[in-house]
């Protein structure tokens, strides 16, 4: 049901040494656009991956995980999943690439790999052929149509991922996406594929997404602070329960239809007012007693994040509580654990004073849990 790195290609004699992205070439020269849907939302979108995920592939998910990862898709085109074995991460991954009728790559990362290379494949001097793995394939694929790609770094960091995906944490952070461009070989030969530009680049496809699944052991290293940054990050600890779906079926849609519902959302369901506010308070408090602040990029990942959940039909406080505790609170972790451990609750109280008793759960369970952990 996956698809993983291959094997060096062989080709017969005097063919090209990019094989399979010429099959590519060969299999798009007439190709016919499909029909796509123009008219779902993002709350019967969420509903109904949620659906098609229990009815035919028996995975539940709670409704607020399935808006927290389309929200996520929304904001950036890193994800992290993060949580227990079994709860489901792949899984996730893996049921909405069918959902959307296009099936996700995992790549299985090894722990040995340090470079992009380890990911996209190279030129191998002795066959005179390139070493093409399934993550290339793909990115050239996805260069020729508008579907929507997901692609799993599988336990993303049993190798350090700054190290094997920093060129690609590098351009997914420039704003026009034309200027991302992957090195592949130093230059372009005649017979190469034909999105081979002339400095032997590869663009980093608009209309994929890489989903890292990460635990958090002896076996692993820990996510910088870069990587952490640059991607949003779901915390999947808790198997749903099993329910009747309701009904049943795949949706097809635009990488780019997807993105203008994002931007719909952001124009319909703008953050309040009063939480932008409160955002400011906030801020105020965390840098007073933590040294700790939002920072441009978390800001406009919050504002880009919120609206879009909330059009998937969650509430904007919960969104805020989720987004506050994966992307701030998390830095605090890094501060002096006694004195973590005695402004705890004096945080907690003020974010009840703040957002209302019984508001930001996420928030005050990962404070509590850092003053216990201490």
């Amino acid at each position: 049901t996956t698809v993983e790195q291959t094997p060096e290609t062989v080709t017969e004699e005097g063919g090209s040494r990019f094989y399979m992205l010429t099959e590519i070439d060969k299999e798009y020269e007439g190709y016919v656009r499909p029909e796509y849907e123009d008219t779902i939302d993002l709350k019967e979108l969420c509903e109904e991956f949620r659906n098609y995920a229990a009815g035919t592939l028996k995975l539940y998910y709670d409704i607020e995980d399935i808006r927290r990862f389309i929200g996520a898709l929304a904001v950036t085109k890193l994800i992290i999943l993060q949580g227990m074995s079994g709860t489901g991460k792949t899984s996730l991954a893996y049921a909405f690439g069918e959902f959307l009728n296009n099936k996700t790559v995992v790549v299985p990362i090894q722990p040995m790999w340090k470079e992009r290379t380890d990911l996209v494949g190279y030129y191998n001097e002795f066959t005179r052929r390139f070493n093409e793995t399934t993550l290339l394939y793909k990115m050239y694929e996805a260069n020729c149509n508008e579907e929507i790609y997901i692609t799993v770094l599988d336990e993303m960091n049993i190798a350090r991922v700054e190290y094997y995906f920093a060129e690609f944490l590098s351009l997914l952070e420039l704003p026009n996406p034309d200027g991302r461009n992957l090195d592949v070989v130093a230059d372009r030969w005649d017979d190469d594929p034909k999105l081979l530009q002339k400095n032997g680049k590869l663009r980093l496809p608009t209309n994929m997404w890489f989903v890292g699944t990460a635990n958090n052991d002896d076996s692993t290293f820990a996510i910088s602070d870069k990587v952490y940054d640059r991607a949003m990050v779901m915390n999947l600890d808790n198997k749903a329960e099993p329910f009747i779906a309701a009904k049943e079926r795949t949706v097809h849609i635009t990488a780019e239809r997807f993105n203008a519902m994002a931007t719909a959302a952001r124009k319909e369901y703008r953050m309040t007012k009063r939480n932008e506010r409160r955002l400011e308070m906030l801020d105020k408090y965390m840098i007073e007693h933590f040294h700790v602040t939002f920072g441009n990029r978390i800001m406009t990942q919050i504002r880009k994040y919120i609206p879009v959940y909330v059009a998937c039909g969650g509430d904007e406080l919960n969104a805020l509580d989720d987004i506050l505790s994966k992307k701030v609170l998390r830095k605090i972790e890094t501060q002096n654990p006694i004195y973590v451990k005695n402004a705890a609750e004096g945080f907690c109280r003020y974010l009840d004073d703040l957002f209302g008793d019984d508001k930001m759960p996420l928030c005050k369970q990962l404070m509590r849990r850092f003053e216990k952990n201490i």
